[in-house]
């Protein structure tokens, strides 16, 4: 076997599997973000309004199915990762277990504070894609409000820590955006010809 072959990595590794469900999982979030704020505007009469909070929260419960199973990956890139040999403890290891551990808590809080809202204000009223889901938290008036200011602080908290993230991937972020920028640009150079 070449040198160049046992270097490369494998195309169904668990990193590139890991980075292939948190590309999903970042676009369900901004269909989320950009559902969620346009939603909280509508007026109750609109005609969607119903239909869109059914679509938020199936992609709401997707993104927990994606949760579970990018924790799975990142424990098997973890085991490979550090039983070969353990991290540099260094305060840029630490600072970066501290965003991603948060930012791993707000993928999982966001939902259940809005799981605990759905449940509170009506109960059989989360779907996912018209399956009707069991309740996690029983029909109670009074939780209904304490769902609702969670689910919108945690929301805008979590969406800070994703710029955090973005700043602190800020090479990254940038090197997928140009690469996207020239998709488009030879996407639209193919059209016109």
């Amino acid at each position: 076997m070449s040198i160049v072959h046992a270097l490369k990595p494998r195309l169904n590794s668990a990193f590139k599997q890991l980075m292939s469900v948190h590309w999903w999982m970042s676009g369900a979030y901004l269909v989320l973000f950009v559902t969620g704020t346009f939603m909280s505007q509508l007026d109750r009469s609109v005609s969607y309004r119903g239909s869109l909070y059914d679509f938020h929260k199936s992609i709401a419960v997707l993104s927990m199915a994606l949760l579970t199973w990018r924790i799975f990956l990142l424990l098997q890139v973890w085991w490979k990762k550090y039983t070969k040999r353990l991290p540099k403890f260094t305060p840029a290891w630490f600072k970066t277990l501290a965003l991603h551990t948060s930012l791993y808590v707000f993928m999982w809080a966001v939902p259940i504070t809005g799981f605990l809202l759905s449940n509170s204000f009506r109960p059989n009223n989360v779907k996912f894609f018209g399956i009707v889901l069991p309740d996690l938290f029983p029909q109670n008036a009074a939780m209904a409000e304490v769902g609702r200011n969670a689910h919108f602080w945690l929301s805008y908290t979590f969406l800070a820590f994703i710029v955090l993230h973005t700043i602190a991937q800020w090479k990254v972020a940038r090197a997928h955006w140009r690469r996207f920028s020239n998709f488009l640009k030879l996407k639209s150079k193919t059209v016109r010809t």
